[in-house]
């Protein structure tokens, strides 16, 4: 059986304390407990990993309400409540990121779309000019902040459809003030739409998008995606869930200019389809590319010379 917490009134041993929360949590299927457990007390306590260490091995002793404020924590946890919103925030690339109910919570794979995009507007930026990269379906501004973050003469500007979603994006831009934050232009609006962004066609070096995939009969397995993650962050539309990914690269082949590149996230299994959505003429060079968990993740590809047609015309 796992130790208890211990008595709120009375508070307990941290060391303890840290042992009963990665048992209860790994009881419950939590898939990182110990990790979660240390994060957990550790912002209980307002300690870094390894003065939480530290703490525990001094066998330092939690206070009454120290105790307490982690025993709810751990409850949450238990039912699978997101990590991250019990945290408030979320470690991405360089960025820590405000998020909470409302709005995707940015995964460590979406790090390889965010490098990506990094990746060629440096790139640009190495010859000479500064680098005008665009975030479709931007949610939380994770991948426009992180590029804005590592490319300091990035122009980027963001667009988000959610309400809610826009909301938490605003707040991270101004949580990176001054710096990324101010790098970085957020727009409410639906990023599948010909008229957004239009004053921009033909200009763009970077397209990068982390959009909606996920197909209708697909139910995420993971609780904390399923019951937490928006609606609209992840059905995808239609029968694939490549609806609005459709929309989303249409737009991207608006925008970008002769050369440039689209960044386009999407399941292990969209891959071949969205090679071939990023087809000649339209298109050149698709290829795919694993996440640092060795699963095809993103799909890139480069604007060719031909005309664009709309998406649905």
């Amino acid at each position: 059986m796992p130790e208890p917490l211990g008595d709120p009134p009375r508070g307990g041993d941290l060391g303890a304390a840290l042992r009963a929360v990665r048992a209860r949590l790994a009881a419950a299927g939590v898939p990182s407990p110990a990790a979660d457990a240390d994060l957990l007390a550790g912002h209980v306590l307002g300690l870094p990993p390894g003065q939480l260490r530290a703490a525990a091995l001094r066998g330092t002793a939690l206070t009454a309400a120290q105790a307490g404020s982690l025993a709810a924590l751990v409850e949450r946890r238990e039912a699978r409540t997101p990590l991250q919103h019990l945290l408030g925030r979320a470690p991405f690339r360089r960025l820590e990121l405000l998020v909470g109910p409302g709005v995707f919570v940015p995964r460590p794979e979406t790090e390889t779309t965010a490098g990506l995009a990094v990746q060629e507007a440096a790139a640009v930026a190495a010859g000479g000019r500064a680098p005008l990269v665009v975030d479709l379906c931007a949610g939380s501004g994770a991948v426009a902040l992180a590029v804005a973050d590592e490319v300091p003469s990035a122009r980027v500007v963001a667009v988000e459809l959610d309400p809610g979603a826009h909301a938490w994006a605003e707040r991270n831009l101004e949580a990176h003030r001054p710096g990324a934050g101010e790098r970085v232009r957020l727009l409410l609006g639906d990023a599948t739409s010909p008229q957004v962004l239009a004053e921009l066609d033909g200009e763009v070096d970077v397209v990068a998008s982390n959009p909606p995939y996920v197909p209708p009969g697909a139910v995420p397995r993971e609780p904390e995606v399923r019951d937490h993650d928006p609606a609209l962050a992840l059905w995808g539309g239609g029968e694939d869930g490549l609806d609005v990914p459709r929309g989303v690269l249409a737009r991207a082949a608006a925008l970008l200019r002769p050369g440039g590149l689209v960044v386009v996230e999407h399941a292990e299994v969209q891959g071949r389809a969205l090679r071939e959505l990023l087809a000649p003429p339209t298109w050149g060079g698709a290829r795919t590319h694993d996440d640092a968990g060795g699963r095809p993740r993103a799909t890139t590809a480069r604007r060719g010379r031909s005309p664009v047609t709309h998406w649905g015309s």
